[in-house]
């Protein structure tokens, strides 16, 4: 999976693609319109972050490259890249409980903060993409 060289786009499929962890100095994007909303990345090799009209989507820490990124009411869903393991933060319904899926296999149920956060930490290695599904329960 390569790193989005244009910071955030539209995929295809609808979704969309975001984040670039090769980045030396912090970059950043905003007013990008995707289905009538405005979204806003920051990316660089220490983080990633992603909002949407203004309020929090996505974080990881490390940077990361994020492809096909979903979001519905039952939960997300996304591919996600780095040289390093990253501890994503991802904005869900809050205070709910849900299933978290990584590269197909189930890694636990986890409930989301009373802010609608939930946190999952991802073993990743470069050029090889991993699958995230988190799903309510």
């Amino acid at each position: 999976m390569p790193v989005i060289e244009e910071l955030i786009r539209t995929e295809e499929d609808g979704t969309i693609s975001f984040g670039n962890y090769k980045l030396g100095t912090k970059s950043k994007l905003q007013d990008f319109e995707h289905k009538g909303d405005l979204y806003k990345v920051k990316t660089f090799y220490e983080i990633t972050k992603l909002e949407r009209n203004g309020m929090f989507v996505y974080e990881s820490v490390p940077g990361t490259s994020v492809e096909n990124f979903a979001v519905s009411n039952d939960g997300v869903d996304f591919k996600v890249e780095s040289d390093k393991d990253a501890q994503l933060t991802i904005q869900l319904a809050e205070d709910t409980l849900y299933e978290v899926y990584v590269d197909e296999s189930a890694v636990g149920s986890m409930r989301t903060n009373m802010s609608g956060k939930l946190s999952v930490s991802v073993e990743l290695n470069e050029g090889m993409p991993v699958a995230v599904k988190i799903r309510k329960r």
